[in-house]
């Protein structure tokens, strides 16, 4: 097995090995996990320039000719549940909106796989435009990131003054029948005033709101353990309005921990995923949008799909390279580890 120097993340050229792997056509790893839910980023564009995940100028694009077509996509999303035992596919950028051929997409995979949840993590920036025609192609569920409802704070938060297209964009969702609309909030200490506030408004539209302990995934690099906002903080501020009961998580592999807000039935979810990582129960897998196969958030090895796939592998082989690849998966992030280092993709380049 051969690494090949692409000036991002190390490409995986052949197979990977499979010894010591049980014969079972799921993708186990080593450590006893499963992965069910596939993340498949669809762009690296974005309307958006959050400071946590994309550069001021956007990502470099990728060539036209290196994105994964419509075709591709739904053959291995396809793949991915007859073959390797996916239960849920969500779609993420970028932001996948840019894409002019998103209807496209999710309906050719609706047709494939009639009963797979399928699910988007979008801005929200243009979906008031587009909810029913998704709704109509076959998206079930859109998890839509607002980390304030401050129009300043917004605007400095993303370098852009767009605040009032994501909030038509998550009532439109609402409208169009994706409830609940899910809201990830990434927990910022110039936004933690606000958390309440922000609480408060998905309350009153139905949402449901999730905040995220930030990770080392900017690509300004400017991410410090000792800055960065905790749950146990956001809890005391919550606090401070709310009254929270804590439920906890009702599955095992979904990374949100619960609390009911004022006795219910509005509830919060806060996703720790730094102090209280949850990487022994994680059931993801990854497709980026130029066709590798990725099986951690913070793993720079990847193994290149989109080439077998070009070459004319058959699903079987396909099936056989993204086993591998999900053998090889690391144990956890290692954010605490002395000798961590962040991957060379930032959140924006993966997927969420």
């Amino acid at each position: 097995m051969t690494v090949v120097v692409m000036g991002i993340p190390a490409v995986r050229a052949g197979r990977p090995s499979l010894d010591g792997r049980p014969d079972t056509p799921y993708l186990v790893d080593r450590f006893g996990r499963t992965a069910r839910d596939l993340r498949v980023s669809i762009t690296e564009k974005c309307s958006l320039r959050c400071t946590y995940c994309m550069p001021e100028e956007g990502l470099p694009p990728i060539p036209a000719d290196e994105l994964l077509t419509p075709d591709e996509i739904v053959r291995l999303v396809s793949l991915s549940v007859r073959e390797l035992g996916i239960t849920e596919v969500r779609f993420t950028g970028g932001e996948p909106l840019m894409r002019r051929d998103l209807e496209k997409i999710i309906a050719g995979c609706r047709a494939a796989l009639p009963d797979t949840p399928l699910a988007m993590t979008s801005n929200g920036i243009g979906l008031e435009h587009r909810a029913r025609k998704l709704v109509a192609a076959g998206l079930d569920r859109v998890n839509i990131s607002l980390d304030t409802v401050d129009p300043a704070g917004f605007a400095k938060l993303t370098r852009r003054d767009r605040l009032d297209s994501v909030l038509a964009g998550i009532r439109a969702a609402t409208k169009a029948g994706l409830a609940p609309v899910k809201v990830n909030a990434v927990l910022m200490r110039q936004t933690l005033t606000g958390a309440a506030d922000l609480l408060e408004w998905c309350i009153g539209e139905g949402a449901e709101l999730r905040f995220i302990e930030e990770m080392p995934l900017d690509a300004d690099h400017e991410w410090a353990r000792a800055q960065m906002v905790t749950a146990a903080e956001l809890l005391e501020v919550l606090g401070e309005r709310f009254t929270l009961t804590e439920v906890g998580r009702t599955d095992p592999a979904a990374p949100a921990e619960n609390w009911l807000v004022d006795g219910g039935p509005a509830s919060v979810g806060i996703i720790a995923s730094v102090t209280r990582k949850f990487c022994g129960d994680c059931d993801r897998t990854r497709l980026t949008a130029d066709g590798r196969i990725r099986s951690c958030l913070f793993s720079d090895q990847e193994y290149d799909i989109r080439a077998a796939l070009r070459s004319g592998a058959s699903d079987e082989e396909i099936a056989t390279l993204w086993r591998g690849a999900m053998w090889q998966k690391w144990a956890g992030h290692g954010i605490d580890a002395a000798d961590f280092k962040p991957p060379e993709r930032t959140m924006g380049a993966i997927g969420g």
